[in-house]
């Protein structure tokens, strides 16, 4: 009987520990929440509280970003970004758990503060809410370029006013024709697998790259995709539109769109068929000995 009482006894405190054990861990989380919900509200509610020192309270300590909600804690109240968060073993401020305690309270303060964009360092004045700061940045003009040209083997990188200056260091196998209206030759178009042909174009004091690929989109089916890109913003593109021809054997094949930004590239387009398609069989009607000559034709939308 005794050693009856006894076990029942053990099995009693066991699991009293660990009920005590539980309850303090939630009640260290609850606590913690709480502080940083009281830590919150005061900042909020603080009429000296400019919007750069609400800012300030979501930067992140490793990118330097901010963490916008959902917002997560570690069990200090210590805040990470959702990109850094991943990446991390522990709380790179107290160098603690992570844990996975949700705060609810910044996340109602950032829904009054303004952010700043990632690239105000570069000239973008901007100040969004933190629904609209990740879309923004993604179309920022601000944001650096990449070089335009097709294929991965270039990895440069920087501001637009440089990209010019890039392409005729780094690229000055690309030739540069002047004027509105000008005829890209494509030589060569027979070749096997995939190949690409790039020409600039300059007129209206802006500079324009016209880019022919032939890929395999679906395997075994090749195709022509050209594309006219403005080494520019978005923005400025919309000024702007431009015209594909093929001529050729009392045959007329014509496209018309609005220039890409080289913010948006050419992939895209091409994934889309937003741009001129043709097959190898439609090329041969208009080449001359593997030669393919496309009339390209720059306009201001005010002259359309």
């Amino acid at each position: 009987m005794r050693a009856v009482a006894r076990t029942g006894s053990s099995k009693s405190s066991s699991r009293s520990a660990g009920e005590d054990r539980e309850a303090k861990r939630s009640k260290r989380s609850t606590e913690v929440v709480g502080m940083a919900q009281s830590s919150a509200n005061t900042v909020a509610a603080s009429g000296s509280s400019s919007n750069a020192d609400l800012v300030s309270l979501f930067e992140c300590p490793v990118c330097f970003d901010h963490v916008l909600p959902p917002i997560q804690q570690c069990q200090s109240g210590h805040l990470v970004c959702a990109s850094c968060r991943p990446k991390l073993s522990c709380c790179p401020t107290c160098r603690g758990p992570l844990g996975n305690i949700r705060n609810l309270a910044m996340e109602r303060v950032a829904m009054t503060v303004m952010f700043p964009c990632k690239y105000a360092s570069m000239g973008c004045e901007l100040t969004l809410s933190h629904t609209d700061k990740v879309e923004h940045e993604d179309s920022c003009d601000f944001r650096p370029y990449v070089c335009p040209c097709p294929g991965a083997v270039c990895k440069w990188g920087g501001p637009l006013e440089n990209v010019m200056a890039h392409l005729m260091s780094a690229h000055k196998s690309i030739t540069t024709l002047q004027g509105e209206d000008i005829v890209f030759l494509a030589t060569d178009i027979n070749l096997p697998g995939a190949v690409d042909w790039v020409m600039m174009q300059s007129c209206f004091g802006h500079h324009f790259m016209l880019i022919l690929e032939k890929q395999e989109k679906y395997e075994g089916h090749p195709q022509f995709f050209a594309v006219v890109q403005i080494i520019g913003s978005r923005k400025q593109a919309e000024n702007f539109a431009y015209r594909l021809e093929l001529n050729g054997m009392r045959r007329r094949l014509t496209y018309e769109a609005t220039p890409r930004s080289i913010h948006e590239g050419v992939s895209t387009a091409i994934h889309n068929s937003d741009c001129l398609v043709f097959d190898p069989s439609i090329a041969q009607l208009f080449s001359d000995n593997g030669n393919l000559g496309i009339n390209v034709t720059i306009s201001t939308v005010s002259n359309l």
